[in-house]
């Protein structure tokens, strides 16, 4: 079984700053790729930013220049900075993992539970 834990969300002002994080624990020996999907009220989930091990990190252009993604991948983490928050950055933002090799040696995909994000004076 495979878990993912975030933090860092809440209530920030337009311009300011807040860094998600996202463990994973469980029984598995690699994730191919770990990202964040954010879905703000009455609309679909989107991709966020994505990050493959070893690779470039793929940004949504909506995003892009803003909002960083990182992956330390001995503690099966990953993160994301997110500055100059607008409000339409506003939504509950997920967590994802998949390639996930697990001790079965099956290939899974898992979700967090999701972290709200508010930006607004």
């Amino acid at each position: 079984q495979v878990q993912l834990v975030e933090s860092g969300g809440g209530l920030v002002q337009p311009g300011g700053s807040l860094r998600l994080s996202c463990a994973a624990s469980g029984s598995f020996f690699s994730i191919n790729r770990m990202g964040w999907y954010r879905q703000a009220p009455g609309k679909q989930r989107e991709l966020v930013a994505t990050i493959i091990t070893g690779g470039s990190p793929n940004y949504a252009d909506s995003v892009k220049g803003r909002f960083t993604i990182s992956r330390d991948s001995a503690k099966d983490t990953v993160y994301l900075q997110m500055n100059s928050l607008k409000p339409e950055d506003t939504a509950v933002y997920y967590c994802n993992a998949d390639g996930i090799l697990t001790f079965l040696k099956t290939i899974i995909d898992c979700w967090g539970q999701g972290t709200q994000v508010t930006v607004s004076s």
